[in-house]
């Protein structure tokens, strides 16, 4: 088990005006799983994912990930747990405009302060791994919408993340485009040593998924094992 989620409660505001975004949500992930979270804008999949992605503290509950509570750590504790150990896929990809491909990958590792050499020699092979090493000087602005979208999960790998975390990963997408960038994850970045957590309203690309968590009103409504 990498992560174990226990008890989780998050709101906003309080007394009369306190409103629930997350009720008492309890969930494991395994090593080797693609885990989505689904639901209705409002649900509480995004304010889930920022409570196990160690980004928003919840008023109740723990979250363990190698057995470690991240919510018991310092500030600095947390933000050394989110870049060694998660790699995050924003929604609108959040690229530098005016950075080539691999100098916005090579970012996650300067802020390991590795060094600027060492750091785009590590983005070249990681743009590699995601196949678009012809584009590694390009801007994002030359690149395609997909293409963007592989350049922004080389930078949420560079550093070899054990958990990936991906916002809306088809959100900006065509049918076709976001059933390939799901497909490449599950098959060339997916491995016995990390997890995936999606979260996604895009029911086209269920299928990718090994097991589904379907949340509403800020609770846990069901859970279904995929076998694809």
């Amino acid at each position: 088990m990498i992560l174990q989620a226990s008890n989780l409660t998050k709101w906003f505001g309080e007394n009369e005006n306190r409103t629930y975004a997350v009720k008492d949500v309890s969930i494991n992930v395994d090593y080797g799983e693609m885990l989505y979270i689904v639901g209705p804008s409002g649900s509480g999949k995004t304010t889930l994912l920022s409570i196990i992605s160690g980004i928003l503290r919840p008023n109740a509950g723990e979250v363990n990930v190698k057995s470690k509570a991240i919510w018991r750590m310092s500030e600095d504790e947390l933000a050394d747990f989110r870049l060694h150990t998660i790699g995050f896929v924003f929604q609108d990809f959040h690229l530098f405009p005016k950075l080539t491909s691999k100098e916005n990958v090579a970012i996650p590792l300067i802020l390991q302060k590795q060094s600027w050499e060492y750091s785009l020699a590590e983005a070249v092979k990681t743009i590699d791994i995601v196949g678009l090493t012809k584009r590694e000087n390009f801007p994002p602005y030359k690149l395609s919408i997909g293409e963007q979208q592989r350049i922004a999960i080389a930078r949420a790998l560079i550093t070899k993340p054990d958990i990936l975390i991906l916002d809306e990963p088809t959100a900006s997408l065509d049918g076709d485009t976001g059933k390939k960038i799901i497909s490449f994850i599950r098959e060339n970045v997916l491995n016995k040593d990390r997890a995936i957590i999606v979260v996604t309203h895009d029911n086209r690309i269920y299928d990718y998924a090994t097991r589904i968590i379907h949340m509403e009103d800020g609770k846990i409504l069901k859970e279904v094992e995929n076998g694809k």
